[in-house]
């Protein structure tokens, strides 16, 4: 089965733009065409596209997804530089969870903190309450994101 350019954009949620984008810089290189040059998306071509976004999704560049590609296409030979690439993504996307969970406590904390000033009628009557008026989880979220 071949998809469209249109399909394939909708599908990963993509410009047409992006796409072509892609292929002018060899990310994409093995679009199929139709006789009057439409391009022609398989199941390669789907799964290439996957892991593009995937890899950009970390950080990384299209020009380091190009050299990626292209160890891929030296076969066994580049499989220890394939593994320890991803090694170093899976590093990175850890430490951006970590970051991220640290954000989601301090908004947490601020929705509390917040519809507790909205219940109250003002933040100064949030600040002066007596501690044991403060849930527990509360507490923590406040240590955890104010601890520098």
């Amino acid at each position: 089965m071949t998809y469209s350019i249109s399909q394939v954009a909708k599908k990963f949620n993509l410009t047409i733009h992006t796409i072509r984008y892609y292929e002018k810089e060899g990310v994409l290189p093995f679009i199929k065409r139709t006789k009057s040059g439409i391009r022609e998306f398989d199941q390669k071509s789907l799964d290439a596209l996957n892991m593009i976004e995937c890899l950009k999704k970390t950080g990384m560049s299209l020009k380091d997804i190009k050299v990626f590609q292209d160890w891929c296409a030296e076969g066994d030979s580049s499989i220890e530089k394939r593994k320890e690439m991803f090694e170093e993504r899976k590093e990175d996307i850890l430490g951006q969870i970590s970051e991220l969970q640290h954000v989601l406590k301090l908004i947490e904390f601020k929705c509390w903190y917040y519809g507790k000033a909205s219940e109250l009628g003002s933040e100064k009557a949030v600040m002066e309450l007596e501690k044991d008026k403060i849930p527990d989880e509360i507490k923590k979220l406040y240590q955890e994101t104010h601890d520098y």
